[in-house]
């Protein structure tokens, strides 16, 4: 490690977590100034009145006043902002299957059977994209062509009484009125998946070993990808517009069409099984062929929309079920042989569910996919007041699905926020750490029931998801097989379908009002936002129909700028984040150790704030985030990764410790070593701002103490906030920057544990387990 001299600096290059965040917010400055960036993505740094960059506060470190740069790299015009940005919440469906393929156990490597079963999935989660893709797609086609031009334009239907009667009897007219919707519709989610951030650095490639994130790349596949879904789109819509796949028409023509759609499809599937870039030209030229398929289409079209709705949405509907449940069945196995690689894992840091995640994830992708298709063609009935047009009758069982998944989502979230949280705080009352922490008897109270909702939702939140999505799951199996086995429905399943048409109806209705205040008034809706923060993360894999990949653009630029300060060797850089700015801060720095020289590397420091890495990212993406590689990392920094944590903070918690434990007045864990490896930390190290230092964790009081000689304070339980107002802040980037004293090795032999008397009660700190 260089020896800091007079001429040492910092630069703190700060990285917001949520959509929204402005640069006045991000450098807690009056005002910023962008001084570089190409627009979506910016940097900036504090400026003075004339617009000037301005240099941020000194940090006191080495008992004196040290220079700092402040930075900070927006990138929430990836994700938010305009009428185009705000249209990606209709693909959420699309974006979960996709997450759904990151979410996948890892592979050991010795283990062929693994790696065959690894590859299977994989196909699945890409059959399962184009299905979902050719389900909106049916869906769309039945609002246009059957409730639409069938049955609301028919020649003496009341609805729409305006329209012509000479343009009724025209059924050319009419399809045409129901073809042109669904042509755009494709059109966009052609040049939707065909959209890519600009990247002005170009990656790293890694060098030294696994790190965090080092498979975080964009698929090869996605350019195949995206021809073989327009494809599938433009053959649906041909299908059900002659009739359904299920009925063959009577006419030659009709006939000849409806053979090469079907034709098409399964080549699609197939081909999208086996792999995409053995026949990736053969995707693109069909995409021309079948245009002109669809133009033959409306010349043959003859108005049999009703059967051929139900005959789509039906089969679609059937063919994601069977993928789902073979996915879900071939996953027990790969999580099952993926279990030597966290065998030996405290339980808090192993995948969630063993490593099955992914299967309620794409579960519940096929359930939001079937539901908005349907909310939306209810909500858009209820609108027209027309009443009198015919919905597909498998629409019912939908209904009747999410008015029990309604009901069970409302009485699992009673049972844990109205019953579980209170019995909890009751339970533990106000624990050590919250003593230790806090130094007023109010504040103590505030505290440990903050303390407790929090570890709470941290612990169970994933538990009451996945709850929900099994229940619906079952559900549904019984309505098939009540629905198409003995042809019965009870009837005290009707009031679960009337709440139900209000549930679906409300979704749709709700959804596209929140995509239409996204698209005119970008500050108003973070919420939406902040969900594309959550599935804009991930490059395209499983669904090319999906936003493009923000931090494929943000870490290369990240890293880029990192080394342009680097090139200054007085010059040390601490990369900083915030939520899902830490995760991105995180896998730069990883990049950067792979690429840079040594004395470079040491220069180098992380600090993480309110991260969601430990009890979220890491569980549920195990081969992106494993447990060595974080190791690993912390081992290349040597101590220089700090990570800022509150036990009242719903979304972040401890990053690089865990198993802590309150004994004889001190708080003590197992974490990350400087070394390179695992083991039993010393006892954690109080602050001045009354923090506790353990390992790589500060752990701060909150509310705040009113620590003197500090730049602002805040009051309150602050949470997922303002964590740069507390005071421990600047000491964390001392210490990332190699300026104040790192971890020390611990005395205990690694696996030793902490002595437990039976008259001293065990208080556990991380509530994630």
């Amino acid at each position: 490690m260089p020896i800091p001299g007079p001429e040492t600096r910092i630069v703190e290059l700060r990285v917001p977590g949520v959509t929204g965040t402005t640069g006045e917010a991000l450098l807690d400055a009056v005002s910023t100034v962008e001084v570089a960036g190409d627009g979506v993505g910016r940097v900036i740094r504090p400026s003075d009145r004339l617009r000037r960059p301005a240099p941020g506060p000194v940090l006191q470190a080495l008992g004196r006043s040290v220079p700092r740069t402040l930075e900070g790299y927006l990138w929430g015009a990836m994700t938010s902002g305009g009428a185009a940005k705000a249209t990606w919440a209709l693909l959420f469906p699309f974006s979960l299957s996709n997450v759904a393929h990151w979410m996948l156990p890892p592979v050991p490597k010795d283990s062929r059977a693994a790696v065959a079963l690894g590859a299977v999935c994989r196909s699945l989660l890409r059959v399962a994209g184009l299905l979902l893709t050719m389900l909106l797609v049916g869906q769309l086609a039945v609002i246009a062509l059957d409730l639409f031009a069938t049955q609301c334009l028919a020649p003496g239907s009341a609805c729409l009484s305006f329209v012509p009667n000479g343009f009724r009897e025209l059924t050319v007219l009419r399809t045409i009125a129901g073809l042109v919707p669904l042509v755009v519709v494709i059109f966009v989610l052609h040049r939707v998946s065909g959209t890519n951030w600009t990247v002005t650095s170009e990656d790293v490639t890694p060098r030294r070993g696994s790190l965090p994130g080092d498979v975080l790349r964009d698929g090869p596949d996605s350019a195949g990808l995206r021809c073989l879904h327009a494809v599938a789109a433009l053959a649906t819509t041909a299908l059900l517009s002659l009739g359904g796949p299920l009925h063959a028409p009577d006419t030659t023509p009709e006939l000849i069409v409806w053979i090469v759609a079907l034709a098409l499809v399964l080549a699609t599937v197939l081909t999208v099984i086996v792999g995409v870039p053995a026949l990736q030209n053969w995707a693109r030229r069909s995409v021309l062929v079948f245009a002109t398929l669809v133009l033959a289409a409306v010349t043959a079209f003859r108005p049999v929309l009703p059967a051929g709705s139900e005959d789509t949405v039906r089969t679609l509907g059937a063919a994601l079920l069977v993928v789902s449940v073979l996915f879900a069945a071939l996953l027990i196995p790969a999580a099952l042989l993926g279990r030597r690689i966290w065998r030996n894992q405290p339980k808090r840091l192993r995948p969630w569910l063993g490593g099955w995640a992914a299967a309620p994830v794409l579960a519940l992708a096929v359930l939001l996919g079937g539901g908005f298709g349907a909310g939306l063609a209810i909500a858009l009935r209820r609108l027209a007041g027309a009443s009198a047009l015919q919905l597909p009758a498998s629409y019912t069982p939908v209904t009747v699905l999410w008015g029990g998944g309604l009901v069970l989502a409302a009485l699992l979230a009673l049972l844990g926020f109205a019953v579980g949280v209170p019995l909890r705080r009751r339970r533990r009352g106000i624990p050590e750490i919250v003593r230790l922490l806090q130094n007023t008897p109010g504040d103590e109270k505030a505290a440990a029931a903050a303390w407790a909702r929090s570890s709470w939702e941290r612990r169970h939140l994933h538990q009451l998801v996945s709850g929900v999505v099994f229940g619906m799951s079952a559900g549904a199996a019984a309505l098939l097989v009540a629905h198409y086995g003995f042809h019965f429905r009870p009837g005290w399943l009707d009031p679960l379908s009337g709440l139900g048409v209000f549930a679906l109806g409300a979704m749709a209705v709700g959804l596209l009002r929140v995509v239409y205040t996204a698209a005119t008034k970008p500050g108003r809706n973070r919420h939406l936002g902040a969900l594309a923060d959550l599935v804009c993360f991930w490059p395209r894999v499983a669904h090319p129909a999906v936003p493009p990949c923000y931090a494929l653009k943000v870490v290369p630029e990240l890293a880029a700028r990192t080394k342009e300060h680097l090139a200054d060797p007085s010059t040390r850089v601490v990369l900083g984040g915030h939520n899902v700015g830490s995760l991105l801060a995180l896998i730069a720095t990883a990049r950067l150790m792979h690429d840079l020289p040594e004395r470079d590397r040491e220069r180098v420091g992380l600090l993480t704030a309110g991260s969601p890495l430990q009890w979220g990212y890491q569980r549920a993406f195990p081969a992106v985030l494993p447990q060595d590689s974080l190791t690993a990392l912390y081992g290349e920094l040597a101590g220089r990764w700090r990570g800022l944590a509150r036990g009242t903070d719903i979304f972040g918690g401890g990053v690089t410790t865990w198993r802590q434990d309150v004994y004889d007045g001190k708080l003590l864990g197992v974490g990350f070593l400087p070394t390179g490896e695992v083991g039993a930390l010393d006892p954690a190290l109080p602050g001045a701002t009354g923090a506790l230092v353990l390992g790589g964790d500060h752990w701060l009081p909150d509310p705040i103490r009113n620590t003197p000689g500090t730049r602002r304070w805040a009051a309150g339980v602050l949470g997922h906030s303002d964590y740069e107002v507390d005071p421990e802040w600047d000491r964390a980037v001392a210490m990332a920057a190699g300026l104040e004293f790192a971890d020390r090795p611990s005395t205990r032999p690694f696996g030793e544990q902490v002595p437990l008397f039976p008259d001293l009660p065990r208080f556990n700190v991380n509530f994630a387990k």
